[in-house]
Order: C-alpha cells, then sequence, then structure tokens
C-alpha cells in the first residue's frame, strides 16, 4: 500500500499526498475515529520507509546536534591529550593508573562538572545513582524527589519496598518525600516554589528521562529552572540528577546549569553501545570524591580500581561515539512515534516537525493491553541480532515491583542503548523504546512489531474504547427496543 494513504500527522502533509488520497481512496485502510482498525490491511513496508522518507529533514537537524555535541567531546580528547598510553590498563589496585585518571578528567569536561568518576566497577545506573545518594545524604536529612515517584528500581534503594535490613535509605533514618507532577506532566513550578526545607531537605533528587512514567523527558534548561529555585530557598541544598538516557540529547548537561552531581549508566548513552558496564558520576569535586569513597571505601576513594587495557580503550571509544548512537537513536524513537501514531497508538514524545522538545531518547508506545505489550516486544525480539529465537514473556526482574517484559537482544546485556523495548506490565500498559546503533535497524524492528500485532490483533486503545463504545450502544439500543415491544404488548 502507498504510504501516502495512511493518516500522516498533519505537519507532513503535502498537497500532492492529499490529491493522491482523494484518487485513491479504494487502497485506504479501514479508518475510524482517525485511527486504522484492521493492522493486518497495512503494507508494514510501505508504512514504515514512508515514514522515514517524510522524516528526512528532522534527521538532518539530528544529525546537526550530533555534530554540535561531537565537537564538545572531541574537544575533551584533545584537552586531555588523549593517546595510545592511556589504553595500556592496569590490575589488582590499579594504582597510578593513567588511563582512568584521564577518562574521569574527560568525562568532567564534557559534562561542564569539577570533577568525575567513571568505573567499570559501577553495576548499572541504579548502583551509580544509589552511590549518589548514600555519599550526599545523612541519618536525619530529607530527600525530595521533585519530578514525581522515581524510576522502579529506586524504590527499593529509597526504602518504599524491598527487603527490611538491607540497608536502604529509610533504614538509615532518611527521610523521603516526592512532589507529584503537573497535570501536563511535567514539573510543578508552583508546588516547588515552597518545597524545601531549610536546613533539613538536604537533596532534592531530579530524574530527567520519563522513566517508566507516560511523561515527557526534561530539559536542561528546565533543570535550571529548577536548580534556582531550589538554591532560592537554601543554597545548602544538593541537586542531583538522574542523567540517565538525558546524555547528548541536548548541547549541555544538567551540571552545566548549576546541578551538584549528575549519575548514570555507560551502558545507555554514555557507553556509545560499546561499553561492557560501567557508570559514572560528575559534579562537585567534593561529591565526586564522596561518592569514590561510597563505591570503594574511605581512603581509596578515586586513587584505585585497575581495569583491564582493553576494556579501558572501549570505554573511551564508547564514550567518543556516544554522541552519535545517541543520534540515531532519537532518530529511532522518531520513526517508531511517526509510525504509531499514525495507527492511533498515544506515543510521548508525539511526532513533531523538527526535533523534539524535550529531546528524548526514550519513546513511549501506550498498547492499552498486556496482549499489546507481548506483541509488540515479540515483534522487536525477532529483529534483534542476539536471542532472535527467544520469546519474551512477561515476569519477575529484580528491582521491579511489578512484572517487566524485555525485548532486549543486544550484544551487551541489558544495553538498551543497543535497541530495546520493555516495560512493566501495569495500565495503561506502556511499552518504552530505547536506544539503535541506527536508524533504520528500528524500521526493520518497527515492521517485525507491526506483523506481530496483526497477526495477535491488537488494535489501539482509542480502537478498542470505540468498538466497545459503539457494541455498548447498539446492545443498549436493541434492549430498550425489546423493553419498548415488551410495553406495546
Amino acid at each position: 500500500m502507498d504510504h501516502h494513504t495512511l493518516g500522516k500527522t498533519k505537519w507532513t502533509r503535502r498537497d500532492e499526498d492529499q490529491q493522491l488520497a482523494q484518487t485513491s481512496t479504494a487502497v485506504e485502510p479501514q479508518i475510524q475515529n482517525g485511527f486504522v482498525q484492521q493492522l493486518a490491511d497495512i503494507d508494514p513496508h510501505e508504512l514504515v520507509w514512508g515514514c522515514a522518507a517524510d522524516l528526512q529533514p528532522l534527521f538532518a537537524a539530528v544529525d546537526q546536534r550530533v555534530a554540535a555535541n561531537l565537537k564538545r567531546v572531541q574537544a575533551a580528547f584533545k584537552r586531555a591529550r588523549i593517546g595510545p598510553h592511556h589504553f595500556l590498563g592496569s590490575t589488582g589496585y590499579g594504582h597510578g593508573d593513567l588511563g582512568r585518571e584521564a577518562l574521569d578528567q574527560v568525562m568532567a569536561d564534557i559534562m561542564g562538572a569539577e570533577a568525575a568518576l567513571v568505573r567499570i566497577q559501577f553495576m548499572s545506573g541504579t548502583h551509580a545513582i544509589a552511590a549518589g545518594l548514600f555519599a550526599a545524604l545523612r541519618p536525619g536529612d530529607e530527600m525530595l524527589a521533585v519530578a514525581g515517584k522515581p524510576y522502579d528500581t529506586m524504590e527499593e534503594v529509597i526504602g518504599m519496598r524491598g527487603t527490611p535490613g538491607h540497608g536502604s535509605l529509610m533504614e538509615w533514618g532518611i527521610t523521603y518525600r516526592e512532589l507529584p507532577l503537573a497535570a501536563d506532566g511535567g514539573l510543578d513550578w508552583e508546588a516547588l516554589a515552597s518545597a524545601i526545607k531549610p536546613g533539613v531537605t538536604k537533596v532534592a533528587h531530579i530524574q530527567r528521562s520519563c522513566g517508566y512514567a507516560l511523561r515527557p523527558t526534561l530539559t536542561v534548561a528546565e533543570i535550571g529552572r529548577a536548580v534556582q529555585i531550589i538554591k532560592a530557598q537554601d543554597p545548602n541544598a544538593l541537586v542531583l540528577v538522574d542523567n540517565c538516557y538525558g546524555e547528548f540529547t541536548e548541547e549541555q548537561e544538567p551540571t552545566a546549569v548549576g546541578a551538584d552531581l549528575v549519575m548514570g549508566s555507560l551502558i545507555k548513552n554514555a557507553g556509545g553501545t560499546l561499553a561492557p558496564g560501567g557508570g559514572y558520576v560528575a559534579g562537585r569535586a567534593d561529591l565526586v570524591a564522596a561518592v569514590g569513597a561510597r563505591l570503594a571505601a574511605p581512603g581509596i576513594g578515586t586513587d584505585a580500581g585497575g581495569v583491564p587495557g582493553t576494556t579501558m580503550r572501549i570505554l573511551f571509544q564508547g564514550l567518543f561515539l556516544a554522541s552519535q548512537t545517541t543520534g540515531e537513536a532519537i532518530k529511532g524513537g522518531r520513526l517508531v512515534a511517526e509510525v504509531m501514531s499514525r495507527l492511533g497508538f498515544k506515543v510521548v514524545p508525539g511526532p513533531t516537525p523538527g526535533l523534539p522538545n524535550p529531546p528524548s531518547m526514550i519513546t513511549a508506545v501506550e498498547m492499552g493491553s498486556r496482549e499489546g505489550m507481548v506483541a509488540f516486544c515479540k515483534g522487536i525480539q525477532l529483529a534483534c541480532p542476539v536471542g532472535s529465537y527467544i520469546r519474551p514473556e512477561p515476569g519477575v526482574t529484580a528491582g521491579y515491583g511489578d512484572e517487566v517484559i524485555f525485548a532486549d537482544g543486544t550484544f551487551i546485556d541489558g544495553s538498551t542503548a543497543e535497541l530495546s523495548a520493555d516495560g512493566p506490565i501495569r495500565p495503561p500498559y506502556v511499552v518504552y523504546c530505547q536506544g539503535g546503533t541506527h536508524w533504520t535497524h528500528w524500521a526493520l524492528a518497527v515492521e517485525s512489531a507491526l506483523v506481530s500485532l496483526a497477526e495477535a490483533g491488537v488494535v489501539p486503545p482509542a480502537a478498542a474504547a470505540a468498538g466497545d463504545s459503539s457494541s455498548s450502544s447498539s446492545s443498549s439500543s436493541a434492549e430498550l427496543q425489546e423493553e419498548q415491544a415488551v410495553l406495546v404488548c
């Protein structure tokens, strides 16, 4: 089927498209209330690559941002005089590892921070964030979550759930409070203006990305505004930002606009799909040192940690490539958003004529049902290079309170930067799409997902609701007529 007949978003409509649509109504898919009723009527290849053709101007804009970010990365490598001697690595304690020190310097420069700690010894982004929180907080302090409920894996770190005796923040005498998001899914600026308790609120935690919430990613400008509001109430309050999925989506990082510490994962944006693991923190030098002591031990801190030479080289190379792979992931996300929105699925962020603001590494697609999530993830998994023969099923995963489904056939276990689609099995049943080494991989993966959805008979939530409403109305009408007939008799 020609993609011109598939109900494109308004900003991509062209005069010739409208003329073609007027003369080609016979091949249009069945559409009701603006969405496609039968996925089986659609040629996935035509739809996906038609959307890709329309998105080329946006892709060019993404490339310009990639170039700007690559320029600052390249400058940081140049200032640190990175050479082959930095890839020698170390063993044991890792004392005097020039590469490790240089990598910290490069990351700090890129982040616009005083210092950074980049370590393969961080197991995950959650580990890096937890280390930052435990380094900054002490018994009697308060942690305030500014952007609503944090990501699911932080709940056990905070103590909202989990195994007693494992040393959550709450068990260490730290109190927790959170500000709900505003009605539009953004920060509640009015509430934030009086939320800080001077001398009590030690850490204001900001999660930059949407996580597993159907809300927009925060921009660096919004984070900068939040920092100013928080510091105006108490200059000593610390602003810690969960920067996972945020790196290189804009031309600045939160530390450049006043955040005291940012934390993230190397198997997301910052590792460029090459890092075999690890995480980082960047920010004020004293806070980075405190995180180093928390990761290792007081007295050891940032001065130790052996890293094999091959791993060290990959960490440098991944960081250099990170802006490029992040750009490809953004393009892939925009393609997912365009395709799925044309079919009537709700997506966040939705299609835009230019770069989305805020830009997002994550594209959320509301499937509306458990079956929809499973079918979509099944199709994505089939297009993965590793484990394509595996059928993803919802299950219990460490750190999560709900069952979660993952489609992530990646070379690095859990590397969502490569290409993944996942989400918790709970209403409104949203799949979160991330990563992609090149946007064309997402094109192939979405084609596969559409076939899987068609085979499973999945329709957009709005279509299902309209169908239910129509059935209900027909049923009610029939019942009313029957009642009237009985009354007449």
